[in-house]
C-alpha cells in the first residue's frame, strides 16, 4: 500500500512541475508564433554561392 502513497505523490510532484514549466514557456513568450516557423521551410529560397 505504501507504493501508493509513493506513486501518487510522484505523479503529482511530476504534474507540478510540467505546470510550472509550461506557465514559465507561455510568460517568456515560447508560444507567440507557431505558425511562421513551419511555414518558414516552404518560403525558403536556395542560396548561391557567389
Amino acid at each position: 500500500m505504501e507504493i501508493m502513497y509513493l506513486m501518487i505523490f510522484l505523479s503529482l510532484l511530476m504534474a507540478i512541475g510540467f505546470l510550472i514549466a509550461f506557465i514559465w514557456f507561455v510568460r517568456t513568450g515560447q508560444q507567440d508564433d507557431l505558425i511562421t516557423p513551419g511555414m518558414r521551410i516552404l518560403n525558403d529560397e536556395k542560396k548561391t554561392i557567389n
